[in-house]
C-alpha cells in the first residue's frame, strides 16, 4: 500500500512539474535591436590574379621564381629550350647583319656596281673626245665617212653603257632597300618568336602556385603559374538562390575566417554576378574589405553576414514561435488560437512583428 501511495505522489508531482513547465514557455513581443543580414561563404582571392602560359611548345629550362616570389614588371619568370627557334633566330640575324651591310655606305654591292659606273664613264668621255675630234677631221675632208661612223658608234655605245649601268645601280640599290626592310621584318618576327621562350610578368605580383618542373614539356597554351596583386585581395562570396533578391551594391558585410579565430573584418558589396550557378544554386558576389585587411594568401575560407537592414528599435518575437511563414499561436481570455501576422526583418532568432501583435500579446508554442 505505501509503494502505491509512493506512486500515486510521484505521478500527481510529475503532471504538476510537466503543467508548470508547459505554461512557462510562452512569450510577448518585446522591443530589440534587429538586424538582418543574408549567410554567405567564400573565399579570399588576390585581385588581377591571372595564369602565365606558354606560347610556345617547348622544355622548361629555367624556373626563375618559386611560391611566394614577388615579382616586378616585365620580369623573367620562366624559358623554354628550342633548339629549332634559336637556329632560326640566329640565322634570321646574320641575313638581316648582311643585308644592313649591302645597304650601308660602304656597300660592297654598290661599291662593285659604282667602280663599273665610273670605269664606263671615263670611257665615255674617251669617247666622246675622239668622236668630236673626228667629226671635225671629217667636216674638213680630214678624216672618212667609216671613221667617222666608227667612233661615233663608239660614243653612242659608252653613253649608252652609262646610262644603263646608273638605272643599275639605282634598282640594285631600291632592291637593297626593300631586302633590309623585308630582313630586318623577318628578324623582328623571330625576335618575338623568341619571346615567346621566355615568359615574363605583366606587372609586379606574387607567386601562388608553379605548375611545371624544369625539364617538363610545356606545350602551348599551357600554364606554368598562377599570379596576383601581392597587396591587395577581395571577397569571392555565394549567396543562396532565395537570398538573391535582397542583396545590393555597398551593403555591409561582416566577415569571419578561421585562419585569424575570432577577429572580425569588414567589406562591402562591390558585385553582384546575374548568373545562377546550378551546382550549388547560388549567386556569385564580389565584396572588397573596408579598413583592416588579411595577408594576402590565396583561397582562405570566409563565413560572412550581408547586412540587409539595421533596426534599433524593433518590435519582435523569437522565431521559434512561428508557426509555417506568417502565423503564431496567442493565448486570449484563456483560449489558444492561430493567428497572422505581418512580418517585417528577420534573422536566425528574431522576426520582426510590422502587424497583428503588440507589446502585451502572449504567445505560446503549438
Amino acid at each position: 500500500m505505501k509503494i502505491i501511495r509512493s506512486s500515486t505522489h510521484l505521478l500527481i508531482l510529475s503532471l504538476f512539474l510537466v503543467s508548470c513547465q508547459q505554461k512557462s514557455e510562452t512569450a510577448s513581443p518585446t522591443y530589440k535591436s534587429l538586424t538582418e543580414a543574408v549567410y554567405a561563404s567564400g573565399n579570399v582571392f588576390p585581385k588581377n590574379e591571372y595564369k602565365v602560359v606558354a606560347n610556345a611548345d617547348g622544355y622548361l629550362q629555367q624556373q626563375l621564381v618559386n611560391e611566394g616570389d614577388v615579382t616586378k614588371t616585365n620580369q623573367l619568370l620562366f624559358s623554354l629550350e628550342s633548339l629549332s627557334q634559336d637556329a632560326r633566330a640566329e640565322a634570321a640575324a646574320n641575313i638581316y647583319r648582311q643585308s644592313e651591310a649591302n645597304y650601308s655606305d660602304n656597300s660592297p654591292v654598290l661599291a662593285e656596281l659604282e667602280v663599273a659606273l665610273r670605269n664606263a664613264r671615263t670611257k665615255l668621255e674617251n669617247d666622246s673626245v675622239n668622236y668630236f675630234r673626228y667629226k671635225a677631221l671629217y667636216d674638213q675632208n680630214s678624216a672618212s665617212k667609216a671613221d667617222l661612223e666608227r667612233v661615233e658608234l663608239a660614243y653612242r655605245t659608252s653613253k649608252n653603257d652609262v646610262s644603263a649601268r646608273q638605272k643599275a645601280w639605282g634598282r640594285t640599290k631600291n632592291q637593297l632597300y626593300v631586302d633590309l626592310q623585308n630582313t630586318r621584318s623577318n628578324f623582328r618576327v623571330n625576335v618575338r618568336e623568341g619571346d615567346n621562350y621566355r615568359i615574363r610578368s605583366i606587372e609586379p605580383a606574387r607567386v601562388y602556385e608553379v605548375y611545371k618542373k624544369v625539364g617538363e614539356l610545356v606545350r602551348r597554351g599551357e600554364a606554368l603559374a598562377l599570379l596576383g596583386n601581392p597587396n591587395d585581395v577581395y571577397l569571392q562570396l555565394a549567396v543562396d538562390e532565395t537570398d538573391f533578391s535582397k542583396l545590393k551594391v555597398d551593403q555591409e558585410i561582416v566577415v569571419k575566417m578561421d585562419a585569424y579565430g575570432d577577429k572580425v573584418f569588414k567589406a562591402k558589396v562591390t558585385k553582384i554576378y546575374p548568373k545562377l550557378n546550378k551546382v550549388d544554386q547560388s549567386f556569385r558576389v564580389d565584396a572588397d574589405f573596408l579598413g583592416q585587411t588579411p595577408d594576402a594568401y590565396y583561397g582562405l575560407t570566409v563565413e560572412a553576414n550581408i547586412v540587409i537592414s539595421q533596426n534599433p528599435k524593433a518590435l519582435t518575437i523569437p522565431k521559434a514561435y512561428l508557426v509555417g511563414n506568417d502565423s503564431v499561436w496567442v493565448e486570449e481570455k484563456g483560449e489558444k488560437k492561430k493567428i497572422k501576422l505581418q512580418k517585417g526583418a528577420e534573422n536566425f532568432e528574431l522576426v520582426e512583428v510590422k502587424g497583428g501583435l503588440n507589446e502585451k500579446s502572449v504567445l505560446v508554442k503549438e
